[in-house]
């Protein structure tokens, strides 16, 4: 056999498995998450949509960026409040890129970690420190809702490019020691005030219903001292008629006072009689 016949089928066979492997690699597919930047010889060429496409082999290539929602957090971030209060702030931030600017993304940031940190982190720890200097420590941690609020709008205003931000959640806020056991001993002094002021209402009202027991008491009395007084003098009002009635009809009729005396008489004769005296119920001069 001729060697170079040989050869030339060799190489001919590994020339046609590496075109078939280009073809074969040639095809691809982008997912929903995420969009194709496709590049022909390192030039931006267009966005790929999601599906089945084709490049041409060796001379095009795809990056893929996702387009889903991604959260960033950031720890530690330092900060002084209104009232001059050192503060550790612990930030997540919410974010997606725009479909439509997948091509502005590459562009201008390569990939996803440099629209990251050339873009989001370079705003996130300014907007925080600038927004939270506007509270002091305690209207930052009772009006929770609002810092947060004003912190997303910061952030929002002040990223613009081929990104949208979803949210922003302050995690968490760290006071130094020495304000947080000064909040201690306050929120504790506040509660000790609570509990005395509630003490006092308590003795306020048992004072109360014990001075209205005792009114109670004391009209129950006058009202009994009343009614008994008026008994009484009924009484005695029915007493003086009866006087007065029975002297009226002893006085008008003589005869009765001896019909009282017979009634009242046991029958016994008095075994002494004082000189001219008379017996009871005996007329002598009859």
């Amino acid at each position: 056999m001729n060697p170079m016949l040989n050869l030339k089928s060799i190489v001919g066979g590994l020339l046609a498995v590496l075109l078939l492997i280009a073809l074969m690699g040639s095809w691809y597919t982008v997912n929903e998450t995420e969009r194709g930047v496709l590049l022909r010889n390192g030039a931006l060429v267009g966005v790929v949509e999601p599906g089945l496409s084709f490049k041409i082999p060796l001379i095009e290539t795809v990056k893929r960026i996702s387009v889903q929602s991604n959260a960033t957090t950031y720890q530690g971030l330092q900060a002084y409040s209104k009232d001059q209060q050192t503060a550790t702030l612990n930030v997540s931030v919410s974010w997606h890129v725009v479909p439509a600017e997948v091509g502005k993304v590459y562009m201008q940031y390569q990939d996803l970690d440099g629209l990251v940190s050339r873009l989001i982190s370079r705003q996130v720890p300014t907007q925080v420190e600038n927004v939270f200097g506007q509270y002091n420590a305690v209207s930052a941690v009772q009006n929770r809702g609002k810092f947060v609020a004003d912190v997303t709008k910061a952030i929002r205003d002040s990223v613009t490019g081929p990104v949208v931000i979803d949210g922003v959640q302050v995690e968490n806020i760290d006071f130094s020691d020495d304000y947080e056991r000064s909040i201690a001993l306050r929120m504790k002094a506040e509660v000790e005030v609570k509990t005395r002021e509630q003490m006092l209402a308590t003795e306020q009202v048992e004072a109360q219903i014990v001075v209205t027991r005792a009114q109670a008491e004391a009209d129950s009395k006058v009202a009994q001292a009343k009614a008994d007084a008026e008994a009484t003098r009924l009484r005695g009002n029915a007493e003086a008629d009866a006087i007065k009635a029975k002297t009226l009809a002893l006085s008008s009729n003589p005869a009765l006072i001896e019909l009282t005396k017979a009634e009242r008489w046991d029958g016994k004769l008095p075994t002494t009689v004082l000189p001219n005296g008379t017996l009871p119920f005996i007329d002598a001069s009859k």
